[in-house]
């Protein structure tokens, strides 16, 4: 009887945890909400209007951590469309809610709203969100704070505290009305009035030096800092005045400790920088300025570290020492020594041979103008490429026409190598290469081949710039890099197949080339483009599609019950 007892027990302790587990199977995840509002904000001693999201610039951070997945609900109250990108973030099998405007989806309309399904597989360390629609990303953007799966830690010493450093550009114009009027007239768009740390221009801008933003450490403590470039068009130096940097993360995955002065740092990189306040108690100067690998704007962003304690503060901070703004070297110099971190608990996973080979040259080339009527160079209007294909913005989203089978919206005709070859980086070359061809054309990959991506520049227009190509869905494997032209015998030698950073975002040297490879193992339809908006926004983007494999866990997911209309 007592034996008979004890197994109904069991029988009742195993029917309990049974239900315990599909009641955790069944538990909602987490919903966050979000309103895009017009949200009146002051720098430089001006006032305007910008979208934020629930009145917040920068936006809110999301906390989450290694694998998570959660909803966040966006209102759009403002004036325009916009979308939302989960910036690193490779939503694996999810492209329904990776963001960016005509590519995944249409456009959230003013009024209108839509949940996206945040899904997080190995990403750790810091990523970011932002807009993803014309250029309202310029004040719609926040951190993304992945913490390793409860139970684990950091793979180094855990940090006193932790600090987001968002870099940003400020212009004092509607940004909308900004680019609008500039891709009307064809010629080069404004340059910002002010970049940002977290907001602030700093005390180096005139009518700022009030708002500076300011961060306090105590003696002895070390600290990490988030540091995310969401700069419009600038590549920047960035420092600590006086103190050392070692740099332990790079989009989301962990490097091998990097001890160095300064970093470098291109639109839509993220890296995760540890510090100790081992200096005298005393304020300091973080600050950001520009490369001359991007010739756009030089000016320099600043922030105050601030010591506890009793002394006194100088009249000035410290400045911290950067390298000069034409310093090519300071930057191939600091990017040869990113390697990825490689253990048992963070392996990587190179491809050593690979099935698909692209060759793809990044330009800026021109069309012409009636009348030579545009603000280009010599009257024509500007337009950017990738193997001179200048990208088209088609009328519904690439996504969309791909899954329900809509014709007319796409091509697949990518080329997989530049459609004349010549000598890419020379100063000067002939006119025929500096007009693009116009289209909506995508590159298809077979799922779960091996990929290798040679992105080359190109000193078309005399334009040459360090051009940072981020891919959509995935990280990738940065496995080479040099300057001049990619030579397809030589330069295959040198790849750095042991222990090459994982990253979202590769920044090409000027008048140079990034090899990237990974595997095509997460189907959909991916963006590609370069992070300069401008380039961006005058056609320097294409999309992969990614097939299906062979089963239900291989294939893209389905449509949500509910997609913005175009």
């Amino acid at each position: 009887m007592e034996l008979k007892n004890i197994f109904k027990l069991d029988l009742l302790g195993i029917l309990l945890f049974n239900v315990f587990l599909l009641s955790l199977a069944k538990k909602p995840m987490p919903t966050i909400n979000w309103v895009l509002k017009e949200t009146n904000y002051t720098r430089l001693c001006s006032s305007k209007k910008i979208l934020t999201v629930n009145g917040l610039f920068p936006g809110p951070t999301l906390y989450v951590h290694k694998g998570d997945r959660l909803i966040v609900n966006v209102k759009n109250q403002g004036k325009y469309n916009v979308t939302i990108h989960w910036h690193g973030v490779k939503q694996p099998r999810n492209p329904w809610s990776d963001g960016p405007a005509y590519v995944t989806q249409c456009p959230i309309k003013p009024g209108a709203n839509f949940s996206y399904e945040i899904i997080l597989s190995s990403e750790e360390g810091t990523l970011w969100w932002h807009a993803h629609s014309d250029w309202s990303r310029a004040t719609v953007y926040g951190p993304i704070i992945v913490y390793p799966k409860l139970g684990t830690t950091y793979p180094f010493p855990k940090p006193q505290a932790e600090f987001p450093i968002i870099l940003g550009s400020w212009f004092k114009g509607d940004v909308m009305e900004l680019i609008e009027t500039a891709l009307e007239q064809g010629g080069e768009t404004n340059k910002s009035d002010a970049l940002t740390i977290n907001g602030q221009p700093g005390d180096k801008y005139n009518c700022s030096k009030q708002g500076t933003y300011k961060l306090t450490v105590d003696y002895g403590k070390t600290y990490l800092l988030r540091v995310i470039n969401a700069i419009m068009n600038e590549e920047v130096f960035f420092g600590l005045a006086k103190h050392n940097l070692t740099v332990v993360g790079m989009d989301g995955a962990y490097i091998k400790p990097l001890k160095t002065d300064y970093i470098i740092i291109t639109p839509g990189q993220t890296m995760d920088i540890l510090f100790t306040a081992n200096r005298s108690p005393s304020h300091y100067y973080m600050a950001a300025r520009a490369s001359a690998a991007v010739t756009y704007d030089n000016t320099t962003t600043t922030a105050i570290v601030k010591y506890s304690g009793n002394y006194t503060a100088p009249s000035t901070p410290t400045f911290p020492s950067l390298p000069d703004y034409e310093d090519i070297d300071a930057v191939t110099n600091f990017t040869r020594q990113i390697k990825a971190l490689v253990d048992k608990d963070h392996p990587i996973d190179v491809p050593q041979e690979v099935e698909t080979k692209l060759y793809i040259t990044i330009s800026v080339g021109t069309y012409p103008c009636p009348n030579d009527s545009c603000k280009g160079p010599d009257g024509s209007r500007l337009a950017a490429s990738l193997n001179n294909v200048s990208f088209e913005e088609p009328d519904i989203d690439l996504l969309q026409a791909y899954y329900r089978g809509i014709g007319g919206v796409f091509e697949t005709d990518f080329p997989s190598v530049p459609p004349r070859f010549f000598n890419f980086t020379a100063d000067e070359m002939p006119d025929n290469v500096l007009i693009p061809l116009k289209g909506t054309k995508v590159k298809v990959l077979k799922f779960n081949s091996t990929v290798e991506i040679v992105f080359q520049g190109t000193n078309v227009q005399k334009a040459a710039e360090n051009h940072p190509m981020h891919l959509h869905g995935y990280s990738f494997y940065v496995v080479g890099s040099g300057f001049g032209n990619f030579n397809n015998v030589t330069d295959p030698k040198s790849y750095n197949l042991v222990d090459p950073p994982e990253v979202n975002t590769v920044g090409v040297p000027k008048n140079g080339w990034a090899a990237i490879r990974f595997r095509a193992d997460n189907p959909g339809v991916w963006f590609m483009h370069c992070h300069l908006e401008r380039h961006s926004s005058w056609g320097m983007d294409t999309a992969i599609i990614v097939k299906n494999g062979t089963t239900r866990l291989t294939s893209m997911r389905r449509a949500p019950h509910h997609l913005n209309p175009c």
